[in-house]
């Protein structure tokens, strides 16, 4: 076991390396990691309405630099484009930026000022005794570390999140949304600026270098949240003794029941698997009940063609559709994050469930059925974040939840669970307000019973 005076980092390598506790950096990052902390810290104790000032000059900072973020996110994909390049179509979708999606997102910042204080906020006030209370109020983490895909808009969604909650924010943004990500941090930090909040909680990282000094700042980041594969995820738990929020794959079923409505199922497949088809919430693999394979797939299939969807499917999905590219074990595995998707038949309910709890990630899954007790069972039995009946599996959003935005979905048994917002974003303080009162006069043969009352909040 280490000692609290040192943190234990495990390179990749595989070797232990020890860093004491309090070991200070002199590169850039550590100044911005120490700067974020220390604004942190004044930003937690500002007013509700001075960070839901701050957040909307940073929402009129950003509409302001419209254009030098547009311009930057074109140079981006641009770049991406390119055959050399490497990045997938997948990604090039999630790192455009502009248009509806700018817009969506900006609105996102001003909803988070609509929404309760996440700071302050009474979970418990008990009396222990006469003129001894306890009170356990929920306070900020700290500094979060984030490391995020392709995608400029995480970037603000993010730090938005931040200054609401009284965080201080490390963006690490991939390599291929530099430039975009860039030119949005600098208007963030702008509208910053001219609020009481310091331009300081929010910095940018860009380099891998940086994300692995990022792992070593125990004494100055509190959580890290890394988005992407399980393999990125995994890595980065092993990689760094802070605690680690991971958001990873998203393998989203929807299970066509022997008592659906099909005309719904059909449409409702669609959008969850088109509507962006590189989100994490997207549709990978359609589960559909035997009794209804023969009527459902066909015409699932040419609304599916319609959207340029190619389909793969088990041996029976074989026999309803002649052609279909045959899917092997590992497609019920595999995010896509394309316009791909794989198709099983199955016997009934416990059978998609079980093929759900085996190969599904935890993120959302969806039940298109009449029958209210299977569709109880169906959501009592899976395990994931989100469990759905008769809904799109792309609902599985902060923003669309009303959280205004998130900065992940944890797929984790502990909390939180799903679109991580606000509420994800905080812990707690006890505090123990008395008058002289002391341990000694509640032990022993004469000891004092406590009261253990509890008070309005």
């Amino acid at each position: 076991m280490l000692s609290s005076s040192s943190l234990r980092l495990a390179p990749r390598a595989g070797h232990t390396v020890v860093f004491p506790r309090f070991m200070s950096g002199t590169s850039a990052v550590w100044e911005a990691a120490k700067k974020a902390r220390e604004s942190a810290r004044l930003l937690a104790a500002l007013p509700n309405e001075d960070r839901n000032d701050a957040l909307k000059r940073v929402a009129d900072a950003l509409e302001n630099a419209k254009g030098d973020i547009e311009a930057a996110n074109a140079k981006d994909c641009e770049a991406a484009a390119k055959p050399d390049a490497g990045v997938a179509p997948a990604l090039q979708g999630r790192l455009k930026f502009g248009g509806s999606k700018f817009r969506d997102t900006v609105k996102g910042v001003r909803d988070l000022t609509k929404l309760v204080d996440p700071i302050g906020q009474v979970q418990l006030h008990r009396e222990l005794d006469k003129g001894l209370v306890l009170k356990r109020k929920t306070v900020p983490l700290g500094v979060l570390g984030i490391i995020f895909e392709a995608r400029p808009d995480a970037a603000v969604q993010i730090a938005s999140l931040g200054v609401k909650s009284g965080n201080g924010v490390l963006l690490k943004c991939g390599r291929e949304a530099v430039q975009s990500c860039t030119a949005i941090v600098k208007a963030i930090k702008d509208g910053l600026a001219s609020s009481k909040a310091s331009p300081d909680v929010v910095a940018l990282l860009t380099s891998r270098e940086e994300t692995a000094e990022m792992l070593k700042m125990k004494n100055y980041v509190d959580l890290i949240i890394p988005r992407g594969s399980n393999e990125f995820v995994q890595y980065v738990m092993n990689n760094t003794d802070i605690a680690v929020l991971g958001h990873a794959d998203g393998i989203c079923h929807v299970f066509v029941d022997e008592k659906a409505n099909l005309d719904m199922a059909r449409e409702l497949a669609i959008d969850s698997k088109i509507q962006y088809p590189s989100a994490c919430n997207a549709l990978e693999t359609l589960l559909v009940h035997k009794s209804v394979a023969d009527k459902f797939l066909p015409a699932f299939a040419k609304r599916a063609a319609e959207e340029s969807v190619h389909l793969k499917g088990c041996p029976a999905t074989a026999k309803i559709l002649s052609g279909i590219e045959a899917a092997t074990e590992e497609d019920w595995a595999t995010e896509y994050c394309d316009k791909i998707l794989a198709i099983k038949v199955v016997s009934d309910v416990h059978e998609a469930m079980a093929h759900i709890n085996t190969f599904g990630s935890r993120h959302t899954d969806c039940i298109v059925t009449e029958d209210a007790s299977t569709a109880a069972l169906f959501q009592s039995h899976v395990d994931a974040a989100g469990v759905y009946w008769n809904a799109s599996t792309r609902f599985a959003d902060g923003f669309r939840y009303g959280f205004g935005a998130e900065v992940g979905i944890s797929t984790s048994m502990m909390p939180p669970r799903g679109p991580v917002g606000l509420e994800g974003l905080v812990t707690y303080r006890y505090y123990c307000t008395g008058n002289g009162h002391m341990v000694k006069d509640y032990a022993g043969d004469d000891a004092k019973e406590f009261t253990h009352v509890d008070l309005p909040k």
